[in-house]
């Protein structure tokens, strides 16, 4: 039978976890209850009324010709290539940042850690306002570093105007903004790896290259797993990359541009939250594919 020490041990590790538990009812679970009711109503901002539809407004964004579908589709086509684009770069990246700055003296290692993780503490606004302004056609930093090497000197890269240009600036604004995040992540995972397996290497005569592949990343696997599931969650979620520096239409009008459209400009916010519910679910199955895969033994 429990003792009343046990009891007052599990009662002290469940006060610990409430304030997480309270934070994640009051800003995810009940937003997304909510957000699902909404989805199954006729919410115009508009009308003070709002009738049940049920399955009405997914409906609609099955339906061809509607102005959900549209918005929901072509908003996917371009997220989705966003996330194909970016999430390689995102881990790949930061790992070998992660690599080169674990090779630094700890002098330096410190220095070089906060000067790639600045550009994660600036906002998204700036960021895209910086990155907006160095690709800029006319003016841009980029265009005119091209011309003074005398390249594209008379015909500037249409950076932010036309693929596959547009796709090259976003994922470079991205990488500089977040890539510091990963390379931390990695960095901490890096230093769990037992110097002693190393080594060992060593004597058994393995170059770079096969400590690498056959230490350093079974080593970190999980956290390889971890950051490219989170890279791919945030690409989904890309917004003020495409809406404060594109320039090129429905190539880069992603999955949160069509749904902000729907619920303040169309006003329909029922129809906005069932196309909010559908990319949670398609984040979802998304994330579980990849974790089912990486995770497999091999």
């Amino acid at each position: 039978m429990p003792t009343t020490s046990s009891w007052k041990s599990k009662l002290t590790s469940s006060l610990f976890i409430l304030p997480y538990f309270a934070a994640f009812m009051a800003f995810t679970l009940i937003p997304i209850i909510y957000g699902f009711v909404i989805s199954l109503k006729q919410y115009n901002l508009l009308d003070p009324v709002h009738p049940f539809v049920g399955l009405d407004n997914y409906k609609s964004i099955f339906t061809e010709g509607t102005q959900e579908n549209d918005l929901f589709f072509i908003g996917m086509k371009a997220t989705l290539k966003f996330v194909i684009f970016s999430v390689p770069f995102l881990v790949l990246v930061g790992l070998g940042f992660a690599l080169l700055l674990n090779a630094l003296p700890d002098k330096l290692r410190s220095f070089f850690r906060s000067i790639y993780f600045i550009p994660y503490a600036v906002s998204a606004t700036v960021m895209a306002v910086i990155w907006k302004r160095m690709f800029d056609v006319t003016g841009g930093f980029i265009n005119l570093l091209l011309a003074k090497m005398g390249i594209h000197e008379f015909d500037p890269i249409p950076w932010l105007l036309d693929k596959p240009f547009v796709w090259i600036a976003l994922v470079v604004a991205t990488l500089w903004w977040t890539i510091g995040f990963n390379m931390i992540i990695f960095v901490n995972a890096l230093n769990g790896v037992p110097e002693d397996l190393y080594e060992a290497a060593r004597i058994d005569g393995a170059n770079g290259w096969d400590r690498l592949r056959s230490i350093t990343l079974p080593s970190i696997r999980p956290v390889v797993i971890f950051v490219l599931i989170t890279s791919t969650i945030a690409s989904y979620n890309v917004f003020a990359q495409p809406n404060l520096m594109s320039n090129a239409g429905d190539e880069t009008k992603v999955l949160l541009m069509g749904i902000l459209q729907t619920a303040y400009t169309a006003r329909e916010i029922g129809s906005a939250s069932a196309m909010a519910i559908l990319m949670g679910l398609t984040i979802m199955i998304v994330s579980i594919i990849q974790f089912k895969v990486t995770s497999r033994k091999e």
